[in-house]
């Protein structure tokens, strides 16, 4: 079982400056290159700080899908429409759009799905944890752990307890499983 700990992940400032963001995952790849790689990669999961309003980086050939996980509000306004950003509430848009946030309740923290237009398809979901029930993250899932207390583990081995925004690869051959109390993000990249 992988688990991406968020505490490791090292913060790149946004390509226009505006922000923050911790990279959890992207492929491909690029070896060495980090968030200096920009755009050579098909998908990026991501979290971003956010703590002053402004424009958002553009993607051209991309899709968007983010999610507010941390703070109240933003309010997004994407070609010049505006649309409220509630936390926990997946909005989808292109990379192409220009974008810009506004933050009326104060700073927040976001979840960044970003898709390469007509390779792959991005999609967030929000559930709430049981501790009776084992949630599974499958191969092209990622589970987020948003809020909470969670410990994960694959069948038949000792749990591995979890941090905020630590994210559990998924895989089909051991399929690990999340158990807590609290939000799970579970991020799913699918190939069109």
């Amino acid at each position: 079982m992988e688990i991406i700990r968020y505490a490791e992940l090292k913060p790149a400032l946004w390509r226009n400056g505006g922000g923050v963001t911790r990279e959890l995952a992207r492929f491909p790849q690029a070896s060495g290159q980090g968030a200096a790689a920009g755009d050579a990669w098909d998908w990026r999961v991501s979290i971003a700080e956010v703590s002053r309003a402004g424009a958002f980086s553009r993607f051209a050939g991309m899709e968007r899908v983010l999610t507010v996980v941390d703070g109240e509000l933003l309010v997004l306004t994407v070609d010049g429409a505006e649309h409220p950003l509630e936390k926990y509430r997946p909005y989808r848009f292109s990379g192409d759009a220009e974008a810009a946030g506004a933050l009326p309740t104060g700073d927040i923290r976001d979840l960044n799905v970003i898709t390469r237009t007509g390779a792959f398809k991005g999609y967030t979901s929000i559930i709430e944890l049981s501790k009776k029930r084992a949630h599974p993250v499958f191969d092209g899932q990622f589970g987020i752990l948003l809020q909470g207390q969670a410990s994960a583990g694959d069948p038949g081995e000792a749990p591995q307890a979890l941090e905020r925004y630590d994210a559990v690869v998924g895989s089909d051959t051991r399929t690990p499983e999340i158990l807590g109390r609290g939000f799970l993000a579970v991020v799913s990249i699918d190939p069109v």
